[in-house]
């Protein structure tokens, strides 16, 4: 028996309702099907692949199994190459009217919205619809293709992309007002490796350009850190005094401007890198996405705070 021509969509959503909400009932509830026909698509689906997709656990929920995760990793691919379908159909469909997916990383969400609000203005017939995640979250999502266009620094080898530079993206260390090291004084790799280093998550792009860094500064010496799950965390963090933190200046430009932070003068800071619009070599942007492709490459840094800072 072909396993594939056996497949089917209602199998696999019922699969990942099950899964996700932990009971048929409710899944079945959420799919507008009756419980038996739910609990028959996984009958089905079981036999199939001659093994159990998913387990009941003592507290009466059901989890998947070992074969049932890496179904539902596929799915979850699969369902996302649907919706991308789906909305570019539209988009040709509708001309310069549908959707497009923009991706950007976590340090973008300062100006993102800013992108987004010019666009909607432009072109009030696009909808915009804003994905926000780490580095290695929003390069998953463009490898599984589920995003048109990214907002990213240093871009992946993989998948293949265009590439456009937007502008800079300055990097900076910074410390609450009245720190001993902001005294103004020359500073040494010692005195900032005595310090708590603050940092991102694993999969964040801040977090390894913060431990280049401090690794070549160093020459390998160890130093404290303590990680945290996002900018506005580390913020406040460093304001209370709990550590120093590399960031990216788009994430301090007003409480640099405010006096909340003040940035560290060190050799080799700002580190300088750039912004880039992201866009798949081998797929073929829709109506939608070439116009607010070109509407960003148009307008370029003038998204960006200003750098230097005025």
């Amino acid at each position: 028996m072909n396993i594939l021509n056996s497949l089917t969509l209602k199998q696999l959503r019922a699969l990942e309702a099950v899964e996700r909400t932990g009971s048929i009932s409710r899944a079945a509830e959420e799919l507008g099907l009756s419980a038996p026909a739910v609990h028959s698509q996984l009958k089905a689906l079981d036999a199939t692949f001659g093994c159990a997709m998913l387990s009941r656990a003592g507290t009466g929920r059901f989890t998947a199994t070992a074969e049932g995760a890496v179904l539902l990793q596929a799915w979850e691919k699969a369902d996302a190459g649907f919706r991308l379908a789906l909305r570019r159909i539209d988009s040709l469909q509708k001309g310069l009217a549908g959707m497009v997916v923009l991706g950007v990383v976590s340090t973008g969400k300062y100006f993102a919205p800013g992108i987004v609000a010019r666009l909607r203005e432009a072109c009030p017939e696009i909808e915009i619809l804003l994905r926000i995640g780490n580095r290695d979250e929003i390069i998953a999502a463009l490898q599984d293709g589920a995003l048109d266009l990214a907002i990213m620094g240093r871009p992946p080898r993989d998948p293949p992309l265009e590439t456009l530079a937007m502008g800079p993206h300055p990097h900076v260390l910074i410390a609450p007002p009245g720190h001993p090291l902001a005294d103004g004084r020359e500073l040494t790799a010692q005195d900032v490796l005595s310090e708590t280093i603050l940092m991102r998550e694993q999969g964040s792009g801040t977090r390894i350009l913060a431990t280049r860094f401090l690794d070549r500064l160093g020459e390998g010496l160890p130093y404290a850190r303590s990680e945290m799950g996002t900018n506005e965390t580390i913020k406040q963090a460093v304001i209370a005094g709990l550590g120093l933190a590399l960031i990216s200046y788009h994430t301090v430009v007003e409480e640099l401007r405010s006096g909340r932070l003040v940035s560290l003068d060190l050799p080799g800071l700002p580190i300088m890198r750039h912004w880039f619009l992201l866009h798949r070599a081998d797929s073929e942007p829709t109506a939608a996405t070439r116009t607010v492709r070109d509407f960003i490459a148009a307008e370029r840094d003038s998204f960006l705070p200003a750098w230097p800072p005025e």
